[in-house]
């Protein structure tokens, strides 16, 4: 599923104006993910990255990916969740060390949950406070759009 597909079902399932169950987070990826192994090539293109990328965030420890015979990589449907987890946080603003501390912590257990809850808390806020800000840039740029006599508003959105 393309990231863009991917975002539009989230961005929905929040439209309705509950904030969207666990499960319904778990169903935003397809469920063809867990029908077998893919090879770099098909996560990249179902999440839109490069497979640069993927090996960076195998290089720099955010997810394990087995390797078949040949030595080629084989992404699981937990790796492909990772990335799809790796890849919100990302869009979000979290930085790469502040991804692998999370990841460390996953690894290291249950008992690492509350410190995990902590580090999700101060990020929502952070986000929060960005798109506050990215709300207020964009009334500033539908002022000036309207100000040249365009249409400002959701169009094209």
């Amino acid at each position: 599923m393309a990231t863009d597909e991917l975002m539009n079902r989230a961005l929905a399932a929040l439209e309705d104006g509950a904030p969207p169950s666990v499960e319904a987070i778990h169903r935003l990826t397809d469920p063809a993910v867990a029908a077998g192994p893919m090879t770099i090539a098909e996560v990249a293109d179902r999440l839109e990255l490069s497979p640069h990328t993927l090996r960076y965030y195998e290089r720099v420890g955010l997810v394990r990916v087995a390797r078949d015979a040949g030595g080629h990589r084989v992404y699981d449907a937990g790796a492909v969740r990772r990335l799809v987890f790796l890849t919100r946080m990302r869009l979000s603003g979290m930085a790469v060390r502040d991804l692998r501390r999370y990841v460390e912590l996953v690894d290291a257990g249950e008992h690492t949950v509350p410190e995990r809850l902590s580090m999700l808390l101060e990020h929502r806020e952070a986000t929060r406070r960005r798109m506050r800000g990215l709300a207020l840039s964009l009334a500033a740029i539908d002022y000036k759009i309207a100000t040249y006599g365009g249409a400002a508003g959701p169009e094209g959105v």
